[in-house]
């Protein structure tokens, strides 16, 4: 037997099982049980199986890009979104991260670019604009391609806080700034909305009026 559970600790006969087990647990949403479910799954695999996983991960972890112009991750410097000539150029949808680029794109409703912020201003969190990729998204907008751009951010307070500041950096341009529409509930996570409602949001987009 490769383990026992004493009092929810486990106990290894296997150094090995036990270190990959501790690697799959980092992971976001694994504890150990399902971290050992999976170690174990491997484990009863032909060595073909493991050397292929393994080998994905390390060719996408050696090999992964960041677009230089959206932040969205690609095999290439600029991903297949920015790259698309069938794709509005004019048309940016901001989001905080590449989660919000994967939900939009699931609704099928956004024919557009996006620009990734990397988060939001948080000052309790210590994340000044600074910190995220506002700089590149004025020079994108300074290059005078684009006409709209749609604030895609959660609708939480830090959210309001960084449409807010983004808007007022865009006051002297004639670049039309517009939001979401409200069917993704206040406080709520853009990623976590269903397709339905984000799709709609994104189709129903009103304007953003800085007071």
């Amino acid at each position: 037997m490769l383990f026992t559970v004493s009092r929810s600790v486990m106990k290894f006969s296997s150094k090995l099982i036990e270190e990959a087990v501790e690697a799959f647990a980092t992971l976001p949403g694994i504890g150990k049980k399902t971290a050992l479910r999976l170690v174990l799954h491997l484990v009863g695999q032909d060595d073909s199986y493991t050397s292929a996983f393994a080998g994905a991960l390390s060719k996408m972890r050696q090999n992964i890009r960041i677009c230089r112009d959206c932040y969205n991750i690609s095999d290439t410097d600029c991903c297949s979104i920015c790259s698309d000539t069938h794709r509005d150029s004019g048309v940016v949808c901001v989001v905080e991260s590449v989660r919000d680029v994967m939900a939009i794109e699931e609704t099928g409703q956004f024919r557009g670019q996006y620009h990734i912020l990397g988060g939001v201003i948080s000052p309790i969190e210590g994340i000044g604009p600074d910190d995220l990729t506002i700089d590149r998204l004025m020079e994108r907008i300074e290059e005078g391609k684009i006409k709209e751009v749609i604030m895609a951010v959660s609708p939480t307070i830090d959210g309001e806080t960084t449409i807010f500041y983004i808007s007022r950096k865009l006051q002297h341009t004639d670049v039309r700034i517009s939001t979401i529409a409200r069917g993704v509930s206040f406080g709520g996570e853009l990623e976590y909305a269903d397709e339905i409602t984000l799709g709609r949001s994104i189709v129903a987009r009103v304007p953003y009026q800085v007071s």
